[in-house]
């Protein structure tokens, strides 16, 4: 492993090598804003849903977190656009922006757990997708970003 001392040199003066990108690195981005986009839009419509009819979802006797199905929907729709929002600011190719994707698909996988009693397979793919989303974005680091953008590193 050579170390680096002055910018794009390492410590004898050569040019130092160009951090390797994978063509799964970078298309985990493109996979995670595909799927972020999915599960914002999933959101939405479950949201949307429970919003228009109340007895869309059937009531759960004995859960704990049997919340008014109206107040589950405007949860759902609320995450549903922050998702959204989350998704296309990945396109930036910054940090914050992989730092919100990532805290933003934890939140919805929990918000799938709770909501798992109304939808049981949907919840389920969607935490799924939200794990592949967080494994996504947490292994795209700065040296992909710099040869994918070209920001300075």
């Amino acid at each position: 492993m050579t170390e680096q001392t002055s910018a794009g040199q390492d410590r004898y003066g050569r040019p130092a090598p160009e951090p390797r990108i994978t063509p799964m690195m970078l298309g985990g981005v493109v996979f995670a804003v595909c799927m972020l986009f999915l599960v914002g839009l999933y959101h939405a419509v479950v949201g949307m849903a429970a919003i228009i009819d109340d007895d869309f979802y059937k009531r759960i006797r004995d859960y704990p977190y049997d919340y008014d199905v109206n107040a589950w929907g405007w949860l759902q729709l609320a995450s549903g656009i922050v998702i959204l929002a989350a998704a296309f600011s990945l396109f930036s190719g910054k940090t914050w922006a992989r730092v919100v994707g990532i805290v933003v698909a934890a939140l919805s996988a929990l918000e799938n757990f709770f909501f798992t009693p109304y939808y049981p397979i949907w919840a389920v793919i969607i935490i799924g997708l939200d794990v592949l989303v967080i494994w996504s974005l947490a292994t795209y680091g700065r040296a992909q970003a710099h040869k994918a953008y070209g920001a300075p590193m």
